[in-house]
Formats: C-alpha cells, structure tokens, sequence
C-alpha cells in the first residue's frame, strides 16, 4: 500500500510566535547596553580632546613659559548633536593661539583658565549634554593646585575642589560619563 503525504513544510503560527518573544526579549537586554556604550563613545571625544589641549598648554609653556586661557568653545552645546567646532575667543587668543583646533564636529564645548595671579597652573574643561537629559556630563584636567575650576558660560562647572586630582583627566562629578539607563 502507498501511503502519500500530504504535509507541506513550514513553521505554525505557535513557532513564529515563540521566535518574535525571544526576539522580543533579547532585544530589550540588548538596547540599553547598546545606548550605554554609545554615551561612554562619546564621552571618550572629551577626555581625548582634553588631552590633547593639555599636550597644547605643556608645549606652550615650554616656548613661552606661560599657560593660555581659552574661552568655552563652541559657545554653545546642543542636546547630543555635534556642532561645529569655533573658537569663541578673541583673534589671536585662546585656542587659535594654543594651536589647537578639533578635527570636524564635537558634542563638547571647551575651556581652559588660567589663574590670573599665576601662569604656572591652569585648568581646562569639556562639557555636553550627550545623552540629552538636561545635565551636562562635564570633564576637566588641572595643573597645579590652586588652578580654577570654572568652566565658563556652561552648566554647573567643575567646582568644589572638582577634579579632585591634580594632573589627571577626569570627570568633574559622579554622573558625568555615566548612562541613564
């Protein structure tokens, strides 16, 4: 006797929805570690930059002996979109006498102070509102220290001692660089 099959190849309804739940969950696992790694990318553009001018005001210092201050450039800070990097001080001062300009767009905005009394120490800042929560993830450098804390026209500033070491790239308080989620 010969037995013909008639069933076709295929998945129920059951295994697609089974298949959508995991996919379902496995994407609710796998967004926020996503979006976390995402604002510690971009604040990685801060402290790099930080750096960097640091390297600047060090080489300055050593043809000039003396620090640069540096207005808060760009003046302004978007909520997680990049600007176009302009230097917000006067011809002929601040980052354009530094020699240093960022390659294209930034989050942050940058600063440096110099102590009026003293041109042996300096602070330099980078502030942004990278994850667009209305608190600016703020990260500084000092040299010397008595060197300022003040980050200019920018939300709230590295102050109270903040950072707390001296000649180490870090965030100016406890959120900074830290995700939402």
């Amino acid at each position: 006797m010969m037995r013909i099959h008639n069933r076709r190849g295929g998945f129920t309804l059951i295994e697609l929805m089974i298949v959508v739940a995991i996919i379902g969950i496995l994407a609710a696992i796998a967004i926020p570690n996503f979006l976390r790694f995402q604002l510690k990318a971009k604040s990685s553009e801060g402290k790099t930059n930080i750096a960097a001018i640091r390297t600047a005001e060090e080489s300055f210092f050593a043809e000039f002996n003396r620090y640069v201050s540096a207005d808060a450039s760009p003046a302004a800070i978007g909520d997680n979109v990049k600007v176009d990097f302009t230097d917000s001080g006067p011809a002929l001062a601040g980052f354009s006498t530094l020699g240093w300009t960022p390659e294209g767009q930034v989050y942050f905005n940058y600063a440096v102070e110099v102590p009026t009394a003293s041109n042996v120490e300096f602070t330099a800042t980078a502030a942004a509102n990278i994850d667009a929560n209305g608190n600016a993830q703020l990260w500084g450098y000092r040299k010397g220290a008595n060197a300022g804390r003040d980050h200019g026209t920018t939300p709230a500033n590295c102050t109270a001692g903040q950072p707390a070491h001296v000649e180490t790239v870090e965030p100016c308080d406890a959120v900074s660089g830290q995700s939402v989620f």
